[in-house]
């Protein structure tokens, strides 16, 4: 038996390997990367590294066994067929009878066209048979701290919320709520909504960056035309910036406030505010 990550040297991908080598011994962890190199100090470390890539689905033959925990880490490209891609795995994984599939999705309440391919892999994994769990995660604290040299730069938070509040987690705390179900009993054909513990607003985030930085960084509300013209405009590919935008006009219609404590309660600890997140984003 082993548990299987797929996106294993993503940026959700690591962090759940790493913590399931807190809990498990290495040879039951088995990371799937498109590229071995990527891996090497996870295969050193002793995790079995399996290649594979959601575009060519016989790299999937045989990669999963009977009694496996499989966690399906959703594509991150937008724009691509990422149902698609997700049903390659899921096919794969009903071949072979894994134990439990656990699918990273978003937040039910999400509307956003960037939940539409959450919800269609949803389907497909319910219609599949599988004994699943749906991780609906939540809003990362990185999507904002990791980009934060603009906004410190010209002393200015944009987005395209209004007031909208968004309770926001650290990947490191949807990671643990992952190993935290591929470790334990009892979650199958579970559904887990999950959001940091605290929510906030555009403002507050922008009066925690001048807190943090003693310089005057401003809030400033933008439509979600403008918002994609200036994502557009810094290179971010269409479809992306307007996703994003989508995804403001959900906040600023509160779909990303979680509060049903599913993430600190699987993690086992409260989640991790914003202001360490940008406490860390800071000193990096």
């Amino acid at each position: 038996m082993s548990i299987v990550v797929t996106g294993a040297t993503g940026h959700l991908g690591r962090h759940v390997v790493e913590q399931l080598l807190e809990k498990v011994p290495a040879e039951q962890v088995t990371a799937v990367v498109r590229s071995a190199g990527k891996a090497a100090d996870l295969a050193a470390r002793g995790v079995r590294i399996a290649v594979a890539d959601y575009d060519a689905p016989e790299t999937f033959d045989g990669l999963f066994a009977a009694g496996d925990k499989v966690l399906l880490i959703s594509g991150n490209e937008v724009g691509r067929d990422r149902v698609g891609q997700h049903r390659v795995v899921i096919d794969a994984a009903k071949a072979a009878g894994v134990a439990l599939l656990a699918y990273t999705s978003a937040p039910g309440s999400l509307t956003a066209a960037l939940a539409d391919d959450h919800r269609a892999t949803e389907e497909v994994l319910l219609a599949s048979g599988l004994p699943y769990v749906l991780l609906r995660n939540g809003w990362y604290h990185e999507n904002y701290t990791e980009n934060l040299a603009p906004v410190l730069e010209h002393h200015a938070v944009l987005a395209a919320a209004g007031e909208g509040r968004v309770s926001s987690a650290s990947r490191a705390d949807y990671a643990a709520a992952a190993v935290a179900v591929l470790t334990g009993e009892g979650h199958e054909n579970r559904t887990y909504e999950l959001g940091g513990d605290e929510a906030w607003s555009f403002a507050e985030y922008a009066a925690e960056l001048s807190r943090q930085t003693g310089e005057e960084i401003v809030y400033n509300p933008v439509t979600p035309e403008a918002l994609t013209g200036i994502m557009t405009g810094a290179g971010v590919p269409e479809p992306a910036a307007a996703a994003f935008a989508g995804a403001d006009v959900s906040i600023g219609k509160g779909e990303l406030v979680v509060d049903s404590g599913d993430l600190s309660r699987l993690a086992g600890r409260p989640t991790t505010p914003l202001a360490e997140a940008v406490a860390a984003a800071l000193k990096g």
